[in-house]
């Protein structure tokens, strides 16, 4: 595997964080392996395997979130490997002010971030999270956001919007999960990079229960929707892809 440096100091950096909270802090977390495979990508090889890495938990006064994807960890010349990385804690207004801040459907607000890493992202976004109550859905969230991304020694800034929800159900014996993220970025010029959006809707089956161990194993499908990948004018993404996730 060709990882560069800048990929193996993330990591560390990830994993001490991911240390950090699950033996000090954390009041709950979850730590999970996704493999997607597809094809019909766009800037690169028509067809990847793609690995995940992510994790979630949640402390007194807040919650930490990161993932990384590795893409085609074996791959050389024009199939290089590839690597993305995200890491996004929030604070809770509302724990931290010791107030209601609840109002309508809004359950809690929090300041938030991200921090976007890659061989191609450099990229930090800073605003609100809307924690909403919707019945039966445990995660569902509005995120308002200011990016600001460098590319080529060139920077810019521009609002971004977040959408995440998780929705569990069951047909008959069987357990799902409906979840998914939308990201809506405005143009940032200055870093040659158009308004995009991008979309990945998951629906997985608990195979898992099916086998006597619930909640560990899932396999089912993501289907990739980006608008103008990556900020590129005119390069639209479609992608089905298989799915399994293993939870730790």
């Amino acid at each position: 595997m060709k990882l560069n440096s800048s990929f193996t100091k993330i990591t560390s950096a990830l994993a001490l964080a991911l240390v950090a909270t699950t033996s000090n802090a954390a009041n709950w977390s979850s730590t999970n392996f996704v493999a997607h495979t597809g094809d019909s990508y766009e800037l690169g090889p028509e067809e990847r395997t793609v690995y995940t890495f992510e994790h979630v938990s949640g402390w007194d006064y807040g919650k930490n979130f990161f993932f990384i994807d590795v893409t085609d960890p074996n791959g050389d010349g024009a199939n290089e490997t590839q690597w993305y990385g995200e890491y996004s804690p929030s604070l809770s207004l509302s724990k931290v002010l010791g107030k209601d801040l609840s109002f309508g459907f809004v359950k809690d607000v929090s300041l938030a971030g991200t921090l976007e890493m890659g061989q191609f992202t450099d990229a930090k976004l800073v605003g609100f999270t809307f924690d909403l109550d919707i019945p039966t859905v445990p995660v569902a969230s509005v995120s308002l956001y200011q990016r600001f991304s460098k590319k080529n020694g060139n920077s810019d800034s521009a609002p971004q919007v977040t959408l995440v929800w998780m929705k569990p159900f069951s047909v008959g014996p069987t357990n799902w999960v409906f979840e998914g993220f939308l990201d809506y970025a405005w143009a940032e010029k200055d870093v040659g990079k158009v308004a995009n959006m991008m979309t990945a809707p998951r629906l997985w089956l608990d195979t898992g229960a099916l086998l006597g161990s619930p909640k560990k194993l899932y396999a089912g499908v993501e289907y990739q929707m980006w608008n103008n990948k990556f900020g590129v004018d005119g390069v639209d993404e479609r992608v089905p892809q298989l799915s399994i996730k293993y939870t730790f």
